[in-house]
């Protein structure tokens, strides 16, 4: 009885140690560089996110390295991250493709957006607007979903393939349950280009892509995909209040390590992120940029997280895209 008491006595001991070192831990790290990697190529709006992130971050964390790894809707390095040692120096811009649209799109990927990451705080959301050619006689959603029903597969709406914009058309037509032809393009430019010519009929494109042509009148705002409404744009209604409830469609910047990153470590980076997404110059800085912050605790965004993954994967489904 002896030996198995000095047993229980050594474990509750170790167990005590366990329990006082992840604080420890979180106290001196990091003592080398974090890799921050972006799953897309240099110089597009994730990159920008990814390094702006990096520069606000590193006064406090010390030298943080971005690297970009391409490829495959983001999947190549989504892989790569999720097989990393978890040990907080290895951190990826997670975004709305590679944790909601590629899982369901790519085959054999060999990660699970859920089970093979921790979440660390969300970044950034940018909605799209659902606009319409001037002279189409529409001026709201229920008003687009009557004409479409009244005139099916008569109305078309522009997208580059495969692109969010796509995802949130197919879904608007999922959820209204309305025959609307699609009609793909290489490019956001294209698409707006051919609907300011009135070659189509609607499109769903970010904010910041739109504004000018909202402000110029080239094309006529009629929903935002947000949960609410969008200050640059107030009078534009939500989707979600125009009798699609719940409807919400972001493209989303966020922090992510692999499963198993000690919590004291991830409470920490999500404190400091929290910090400077609440900054005036953050939020002056994403301003410009088209996109809301969105701070919030690791939770929050996980449960984000997973509401996305069966969202777009019935559209997916539903709408027969496939790979080329």
């Amino acid at each position: 009885m002896t030996g198995i008491r000095a047993v229980l006595i050594a474990v509750l001991a170790l167990s005590g140690l366990a329990g006082s070192f992840a604080p420890a831990l979180a106290q001196t790290y990091p003592t080398k560089p974090i890799r921050l990697i972006v799953p897309f190529p240099p110089g597009g709006p994730i990159d920008v996110m990814g390094r702006l992130i990096a520069q606000r971050l590193a006064p406090t964390f010390g030298q943080m390295v971005v690297e970009n790894r391409p490829g495959a809707g983001g999947t190549i390095a989504s892989k790569s991250v999720a097989g990393s040692e978890p040990d907080g120096y290895t951190l990826m811009v997670a975004t709305s493709t590679t944790m909601g649209v590629s899982p369901n799109l790519y085959k054999n990927i060999d990660y699970d957006p859920i089970k093979s990451f921790a979440p660390i705080a969300m970044i950034s959301s940018s909605p799209f607007v659902l606009v319409v050619r001037p002279d189409l006689p529409v001026r709201s959603p229920q008003e687009l979903i009557a004409y479409a029903k009244a005139n099916p597969g008569k109305l078309n709406f522009g997208f580059p393939t495969g692109t969010l914009p796509h995802l949130t058309g197919e879904l608007f037509k999922l959820r209204a349950g309305l025959n609307i032809v699609s009609i793909p393009y290489k490019g956001a430019a294209a698409t707006i280009t051919d609907l300011i010519a009135g070659q189509i009929d609607m499109a769903f494109e970010p904010t910041q892509v739109l504004l000018s042509h909202i402000h110029d009148a080239k094309v006529r705002p009629i929903g935002i995909t947000s949960a609410a409404r969008n200050p640059q744009i107030p009078d534009v209604p939500t989707l979600a209040e125009s009798g699609l409830p719940g409807f919400v469609s972001v493209s989303w910047t966020g922090l992510v390590a692999p499963a198993g990153t000690p919590e004291a470590i991830i409470a920490r980076l999500n404190a400091a992120v929290g910090a400077e997404l609440q900054s005036p110059e953050m939020k002056a800085t994403m301003t410009r940029l088209g996109v809301d912050t969105r701070p919030g605790p690791p939770q929050e965004f996980a449960a984000f997280i997973a509401e996305e993954i069966p969202k777009w994967a019935e559209v997916i489904k539903s709408s027969g895209m496939k790979l080329q």
